[in-house]
Order: C-alpha cells, then sequence, then structure tokens
C-alpha cells in the first residue's frame, strides 16, 4: 500500500510542478518592472506548497508567528531531507534559494528554479562557489534574503553535520543578518536515499536575527556558532509536535500554515 501511495505521491507532485511551471512562466514577462523576481519567486513556493498539501503523507506547518526578514538577510537551515524545500516555502515571504547545479538540469523543476531566480552552485568547484557567493551578494544588494543549508547536504542522523563557512563569510562580507530557522520532522517524510513516503508531521519555525555589525571575516567560527545554538535550540522546541504520534498543534496559533 504504502509503494502504491508513493507512486500516486510522486505522479501527483509532478502534475503540479507542471502546471505551475505553466503558470510561473508567463509571469516573467514582469522583470522589466519587478527586478527581484518576487512573482515568479513566489509562484515557485506556492508550487511547492500545493504539493505539500495535496500530498497524502504529509501534514506541514509553521510554528509560530514568524519574523519577516528586513534589509539584507542571510537564511540558513538545518537539512534534513528532500522535503525539506517543501516545508520551508510555506514562510510567507520570498527569498532566493542556493542548490546544486544538477536540480536546475531536472525538466520543468530545474526550469521553475532558475524562473524563481534561485542560484545554481556545483559541489567541489571553488570557481562555482565563488560565483554563486557573489550572485546571493547581488540579491542581498537588492533587498532580497537568500536561502542556504550551512551543512551543505542532508544529515542522515538527528546530529547535526559541521556548517560550511560560506553563508557566515558571505553575511560578514556583506553587513547582512543571519536569520536561522529550523525543520523538525522531514527525514520521515522523505527518508534520505528512499523514493517512499512516509506519514510525517513536520514544521518550520524562525529564529531572531543576528546582527553581524562590527563583525570581521575573523568572527566566522562565531557567528556558526551562534546560529547552530539558535538552530538547535529551535528544533528541540518542534520535536515534541513532530516526533511519531504527536498530536497535531491546536489552531490558536501554535502552528500557522499560510494560505
Amino acid at each position: 500500500m504504502n509503494a502504491l501511495l508513493s507512486m500516486y505521491a510522486w505522479l501527483e507532485t509532478g502534475l503540479v510542478a507542471l502546471t505551475g511551471f505553466c503558470l510561473q512562466a508567463p509571469l516573467a514577462l514582469t522583470w522589466p518592472f519587478d527586478k527581484r523576481k518576487v512573482l515568479t519567486g513566489r509562484a515557485f513556493r506556492l508550487i511547492g506548497v500545493t504539493a505539500a498539501r495535496l500530498n497524502p503523507f504529509w501534514k506541514f506547518g509553521v510554528h509560530g508567528t514568524p519574523t519577516r526578514p528586513s534589509g539584507r538577510t542571510v537564511v540558513v537551515s538545518n537539512h534534513e531531507s528532500n522535503a525539506d524545500p517543501f516545508l520551508i516555502s510555506f514562510l510567507p515571504w520570498e527569498m532566493k534559494w542556493l542548490g546544486k547545479a544538477s536540480l536546475f538540469k531536472i525538466p520543468v523543476v530545474g526550469w521553475s528554479m532558475w524562473l524563481a531566480g534561485d542560484i545554481p552552485v556545483r559541489r567541489g568547484e571553488k570557481d562555482s562557489a565563488l560565483e554563486a557567493m557573489a550572485t546571493c551578494a547581488r540579491w542581498l544588494d537588492k533587498g532580497m534574503p537568500v536561502m542556504i543549508f550551512p551543512e551543505g547536504t542532508r544529515s542522515k542522523t538527528d546530529e547535526l553535520l559541521p556548517f560550511k563557512d560560506g553563508a557566515f563569510r558571505l553575511a560578514i562580507e556583506t553587513g547582512a543578518d543571519v536569520l536561522p530557522l529550523a525543520v523538525s520532522g522531514t527525514r520521515r517524510a522523505l527518508p534520505k536515499h528512499s523514493w517512499r513516503f512516509a506519514t510525517s508531521r513536520a514544521l518550520v519555525t524562525v529564529g531572531k536575527p543576528i546582527s553581524t555589525q562590527g563583525m570581521t571575516l575573523a568572527d566566522v567560527e562565531r557567528l556558526k556558532e551562534l546560529a547552530r545554538t539558535q538552530i538547535l535550540e529551535l528544533r528541540a522546541s518542534l520535536m515534541p509536535h513532530t516526533s511519531a504520534g504527536a498530536a497535531a498543534p491546536s489552531e490558536s496559533g501554535e502552528a500557522v500554515s499560510p494560505r
């Protein structure tokens, strides 16, 4: 039964992605007036939200009242699974995502990422990383937040992987705040190296911005630790709501899912 439902969920996701792309593509005509590509970006995030809502295995939402980024902001989050982008897309603001260049080659999904203004990077290639960081800096100059997973890849366990320097160097060099997020529950939603979905209650929550004012590159390690500590605390606050068998949060504000 799980295999059949998983095949249905993949089919549903593909149809939503294709339909969404057909609706998103004409919005590129607004680019001369929308230099930050907000419309094409939000359209892509809403494709992810729609696919998640229609997935019979998933119940995703936002915990608490998210703080909307203001000014230059580098957003960082722990990374549990490929379901994380679906969940984080529930946040009610646009940001440009740093992602593996190979994802941009996937038909429909990769095209939508390009239309959204997301940023490709090839792992292990210094020139690609430098180019990607320069693109991130240009988005920050336009007042558009950028979203980076500082672990670089999904963790196989509940332990966070070591944070890479890139997001934090970028924040210091551009004078941007660092805004930590935490996700919980997505590891069960789509386990690493598995095509089968699983029943999951997953939540994302938003922390407090960390100012980089007065910091230099010598403070990268301290900034990483400040963000890591906050992410661990945020994730711990989510776990009682996302553990197996946990009751869904009430509608009194404990969890909010923008519609």
